[in-house]
């Protein structure tokens, strides 16, 4: 197997992996989830749990081998997410907080993914 095709399936594992596991809680928000989103951000619990299914049928979609048109609007939907949750909580606190940084963790994440699944698929 080629480095690029491994490199692809580790990020695109680990991205989805975090996608999903940040999403799970939120499709029934209870306790600190829902005091969270709802009560600290502000985010409507039918909001919730549209963005918490969403994420996790985008997270499925960039592993489904193939797909490449769908998959191209999954990554889009999961980076929106997770500008809009950096940004949500940076105009909630009226400041940086450097706790946002871990939010760079996925992002990263999914950057490299898409680049080494643009990679691959060129052969």
């Amino acid at each position: 197997m080629k480095q690029k095709t491994i490199l692809y399936w580790v990020f695109t594992l680990l991205f989805s992996a975090f996608m999903i596991w940040s999403s799970y809680s939120g499709i029934n928000p209870k306790g600190q989830t829902l005091e969270f989103l709802n009560g600290y951000l502000g985010y409507p619990v039918y909001f919730i749990q549209f963005i918490s299914v969403a994420k996790i049928i985008g997270a499925v979609v960039i592993l489904v081998p193939g797909l490449n048109k769908i998959k191209e609007w999954a990554y889009a939907g999961l980076f929106f997410d997770l500008a809009g949750a950096i940004f949500s909580i940076y105009m909630v606190q009226k400041k940086f907080d450097t706790g946002v940084l871990f939010m760079l963790v996925p992002v990263l994440l999914g950057a490299a993914s898409y680049y080494f699944w643009n990679k691959q698929k060129a052969y």
